[in-house]
């Protein structure tokens, strides 16, 4: 048996049973830490000159960043998540542009701007166990 491939059924299996165990607002949390990743992942491939690595990265972390904004509830009517779709499109874009010049700064900079939404939701982290 080929270990790489055991281990990535090992990875699904634990990611599916976190996610199954989850609450949706640690499912949100898993999101950003994802797009985390994948923004990390895109940064190390242009440091190796992996353009399909590269290329791969960012088309997962704009897609993680669609998916937490198809989540919004835009009929709340609140300013903050109308400001918060406007700066997910504004991130979307920017990982389009790293996608395009390979410039690691961009991903820095969306980088930045996704932790500091993270930091703001897992401040309001509702009480009891997250899983």
């Amino acid at each position: 048996m080929n270990p790489m491939l055991a281990l990535r059924q090992y990875q699904k299996v634990g990611a599916h049973a976190q996610t199954s165990e989850a609450s949706p607002h640690r499912l949100v949390q898993m999101l950003m830490e994802g797009g985390l990743d994948r923004i990390a992942q895109a940064k190390g491939a242009i440091a190796r000159k992996d353009i399909p690595g590269k290329c791969t990265s960012i088309s997962k972390a704009i897609g993680i960043i669609s998916g937490l904004r198809e989540g919004l509830d835009l009929d709340n009517c609140a300013d903050t998540v109308g400001e918060l779709d406007q700066l997910y499109i504004y991130m979307m874009k920017r990982l389009a542009e790293a996608n395009i010049s390979s410039d690691p700064k961009i991903l820095d900079e969306v980088a930045g701007l996704l932790r500091t939404v993270k930091e703001g939701w897992d401040g309001i982290a509702p009480p009891g166990p997250q899983f």
